[in-house]
Parts: structure tokens; C-alpha cells; sequence
């Protein structure tokens, strides 16, 4: 007798549907997995054997006869135990213990050997696609229960033991199992560590970091050691706005692929700060079978890239797509995968190797090409990508021991970053990227977007183009100082770019 249930598994950040068919015939007993299964999925007829045992029903291994189970389709390499759940309960329907309807059904969940089910990786993303699918109803371990809950329109039963799926499904047992309710989103107010006000003097790399926050601008923030880079990067998180609805999806299905998922969903946005020795495939995803890396990670937040010279070339070298597309393709042998990567870039450096070039007390001991072969690993192409070059210099010593707030605090700066980010969203609001995504804030516009929405007067027209001649800009630095402009006329409430504030715009270009 044939039988079919249906499973799920992520690919990249995306699921495809599997058909679990289960055939029994007489014979010797034997138990095979076929279509392409890795280890994990072989492994599987163990540990379903003894659920199945375990929760009081006939265990495969009890009886002779041949067990075929099939997953389709059969060209996908299968990955993980998360089709355990499937795999029992067709084998339930098969040897005629159970008698449900499968259709409109979708099961998954590793099982342990006492029947219990454990949790899964990648929940939304299996989710999303079931419904989109046509699929009615979910069962899946308790844990994953409230990042399930998130997508709307499907009902979603959470799990312990497999018995306990086995009851619900079977008519004859009046037992059942309560839909899980939409889960709600509360927004908790995080404690920051670092305030604004409480890191002294550095007023210009302050205003730059707020600009940054307000239009998604990617910074550079060059300066001695000890002069608060590091201490700036960290408070900036503090100052962005909560993540929205559709976001806080996007978010947690990428750290629920990745398995990094901390609580049921994220409603901060993410700061990854990988250290300088990271690898390629670290920052920028793949293996065997392609995963996320940092840069998709901090999708929606801040990747911050301590003493940025420091990393691998290549590494910095493959920010170049991700930081002009908003997402990063990763091609392998056995597939390709187009991962999303919209985060601001925070880099920090010092201005040479030793870190005292300029400084007023300490003299640099580098030679001079020391300094130019520290300075030449970070390219052109990827400069003419930084939007803001900001110089922290060394602060007065006096300055250290002062009572008195330096500047506005977060909490205020952040109210700016809204209103902002506001008026960019209302703005933006009918416009989608060539990808079908929304576009939130001014640096995701394409050129067409800027034509319409930062128009510059001719005397401010005269001003940057003569900047651009004589500072030798290139077509993509030119669009970016006409987005960064734009973005300093929204924090001022104003709706035309003024000369001032191209003028602004022009000073924090890379030197």
C-alpha cells in the first residue's frame, strides 16, 4: 500500500515542498530512503523506528516486510531530520494504525527516540512557503510555535510527542489539538550601554552618524587609537529606528535559517561585528550548500568591521555587490543563491599602521610605504561606496572628567532619526526596487528616484558640480552626494536640498 504526506525543507533562505511517500510490501525487513537523502535524513528510519515504538504503536522493525520511502522530488538533495514527523505518521497511515485526511496537511519536526519532537531550524521560511502553497494546516514542535505564528492565514499546531499528533489525527480518539493564536509583536525597550551624551567631545562624528541613521548611509571613521571609533560604532545601533512589521519578518528568518535565532523573533535590528580574522565564507556565506555569512546576517542592521585594513582582501573586495545591490549572490557547484544584504557598513581604522599619524603627542614610526600599503587595502571602488568619511581625533584629556552631557543624548537623537526616516517612507512609499522590494530610505534610490525626489536648483547644481570636478568624483560618488544631501534636508524638516546642505554633503565625501 502507497501512501503520501508532505514535509518541507529551507533552501537558502527559501523552503521547497517534499512528498513523502511510503510504500510497505512483504518481504524481509529492510527500510530504505530514497531521493537523495544526506546523512541525517539515512539516519532518520533509527530514530523513527524507536518514536514509533516508544509512543505505543507497531514499530517497522517488528514486522517483515519491506519499507520504501520516497522524498520528492527525488533531484533535491535532502538535508536534516526534519522530515522525521512526516516519515512516522506515513508509515502510520501505510500499516494502517492511523486513518487522516493528508491533504492540506504539512508536517515537520525532528523526532528523538522517546517520541518526543524537537525543534527546527528555519520555521518562518517553511511557513511562508506552506501557505503560498495552498496548505491549510501545520503541525510542528512547540517550541517554533510563536516565529511560526507570525505569517497570518494558516493554523498552526504546536507539538510535544508524536502520540500526541497521532490522537489529534486519528478520528476515532477524542483528543485535540488547540491552533496556535497569532502571535503578537511587543517591542521591549532595549538598554543600551553607551549614550551619545556620555562619549565626550567628537560632535562632527556624532552629526555624521546621525545622518547615517536617518538615510542608511554607509560611514568610514579614521582616526588614532583610543579616540572612541569603536565606542561611537556600538552607541549607533541605539539611535536607529525599531524594526517594522514586514522587517522584523525578514530578520528572523534569516537567523532562523542560520540557527541563531535568540527568543522566538527579533524586533532589535541585528549588529554583527565579526573580528578581522574571519574567513571569507564567514562574511559572505556559502559551503557546500550555500548559507548566510555576516553580510546577510546584519540584513536590516549595522555590519560593523572593526580595524577594516585588517581583514583579507578578498573580504573587503566582496562588499562591492551587497553594498551597491542590497544582496549578494553565492554560486557553489551545487547551487546558487541569491541572499538579501541591505545593513549599513560601519568601518573604523586607524590613519596608518602604528595609528599616530597627525597626532599632536605621539610621533608615527611608519615608513612611508608602510602607510601607503596599509591605506592602498582599502580600493577605490569601495571608498567611492562610503558615503561618509569621518575624522575622530584625539580629545583633550580635560574633557574626560566633565559632568556635564556632551551633545544630545540617543533617545533624542533617535527622535530626529525617525521623523527623518518618516518622511523618507512617505516619500518612497509607491516605489519598489527592480527586485520587488520596498525601498525605506534615501540611499536605496536609483538615479530615476533622485531625478524626482532631490532636485537641486541651479545655483546648488552649480556648486556640486564644480565640487565633483575639482574633487574628481565619479558618477556613483556624484548620485550619493545628491542622496546624502537629500538626507540632510529630511533631518531639517526642509523640502528642497539647499546649497548648505550639498556643501555639507561634499565635507564628509573620502578624502
Amino acid at each position: 500500500m502507497s501512501v503520501k504526506t508532505f514535509s518541507a525543507q529551507v533552501v537558502g533562505l527559501k523552503a521547497d515542498i517534499v512528498e513523502v511517500e511510503m510504500d510497505l510490501a512483504r518481504g524481509l525487513h529492510s527500510f530504505t530512503i530514497v531521493g537523495l537523502p544526506d546523512k541525517a535524513v539515512e539516519e532518520a528510519k533509527d530514530r523513527i523506528s524507536a518514536a514509533i515504538k516508544n509512543s505505543g504503536f507497531e514499530s517497522p522493525q517488528s514486522k517483515n516486510q519491506k519499507v520504501i520511502v520516497s522524498l520528492a522530488p527525488a533531484d533535491l538533495k535532502k538535508e536534516g531530520p526534519v522530515f522525521d514527523l512526516a516519515i512516522a505518521l506515513a508509515y502510520l497511515l501505510a500499516s494502517d494504525q492511523l486513518d487522516f485526511e493528508v491533504e492540506k496537511k504539512i508536517f515537520l519536526g525532528e523526532l528523538a527516540l522517546d517520541g518526543k519532537i524537537r525543534p527546527i531550524k528555519g520555521a518562518l521560511s517553511l511557513v511562508k512557503t506552506a501557505k503560498q502553497k495552498g496548505f491549510e494546516e501545520l503541525y510542528l514542535p512547540k517550541e517554533n510555535v510563536k516565529e511560526a505564528a507570525l505569517i497570518r492565514g494558516i493554523k498552526i499546531f504546536g507539538c510535544d510527542t508524536l502520540k500526541e499528533v497521532a490522537e489529534h489525527l486519528d478520528e476515532k480518539i477524542n483528543f485535540n489539538l488547540t491552533p496556535s493564536p497569532e502571535t503578537e509583536i511587543v517591542v521591549e525597550e532595549k538598554f543600551f550601554n553607551t549614550d551619545f551624551q556620555d562619549i565626550m567631545g567628537q560632535e562632527t562624528a556624532k552629526r555624521g552618524l546621525e545622518i547615517a541613521a536617518a538615510g542608511g548611509h554607509n560611514l568610514l571613521m579614521v582616526g588614532p587609537p583610543g579616540t572612541g571609533k569603536t565606542m561611537l560604532a556600538k552607541a549607533f545601533t541605539a539611535i536607529l529606528p525599531p524594526l517594522s512589521f514586514e522587517e522584523i519578518l525578514e530578520t528572523t528568518a534569516i537567523h532562523s535559517v542560520a540557527g541563531i535565532l535568540e527568543g522566538d523573533f527579533l524586533t532589535q535590528r541585528p549588529l554583527r561585528t565579526p573580528h578581522h580574522t574571519s574567513s571569507y565564507v564567514a562574511i559572505v556565506g556559502g559551503g557546500n550548500y550555500p548559507k548566510p555569512g555576516e553580510i546577510t546576517l546584519s540584513h536590516r542592521g549595522v555590519l560593523l568591521l572593526d580595524e577594516f585594513p585588517e581583514f583579507e582582501k578578498r573580504v573587503i573586495e566582496s562588499l562591492r555587490q551587497p553594498l551597491e545591490d542590497g544582496s549578494i549572490t553565492v554560486a557553489r557547484a551545487r547551487g546558487t543563491i541569491n541572499f538579501p544584504a541591505k545593513f549599513i557598513m560601519i568601518c573604523t581604522m586607524n590613519p596608518c599602521p602604528c595609528g599616530h599619524k597627525g597626532s599632536r603627542t605621539k610621533e608615527c614610526v611608519c615608513s612611508q610605504a608602510s602607510i601607503q600599503r596599509y591605506q592602498r587595502k582599502i580600493s577605490g571602488p569601495i571608498l567611492d561606496r562610503i558615503d561618509l568619511y569621518l575624522e575622530v581625533p584625539q580629545v583633550e584629556h580635560e574633557k574626560f572628567l566633565a559632568n556635564a552631557p556632551s551633545g544630545d543624548s540617543s533617545q533624542t537623537i533617535k527622535e530626529r532619526v525617525a521623523r527623518a526616516r518618516n518622511i523618507q517612507r512617505e516619500r518612497l512609499k509607491k516605489i519598489k526596487s527592480p527586485k520587488g522590494l520596498p525601498i525605506l530610505t534615501n540611499s536605496e534610490m536609483s538615479n530615476k528616484e533622485l531625478k524626482a525626489f532631490a532636485y537641486l536648483s541651479e545655483p546648488v547644481a552649480k556648486i556640486l558640480n564644480q565640487a565633483a570636478k575639482s574633487l574628481d568624483l565619479s558618477g556613483r560618488a556624484y548620485h550619493r552626494t545628491i542622496k546624502l544631501a537629500r538626507t540632510i534636508a529630511d533631518l531639517g524638516g526642509e523640502e528642497n536640498i539647499s546649497e548648505q546642505h550639498i556643501l555639507e554633503a561634499l565635507q564628509y565625501r573620502p578624502k
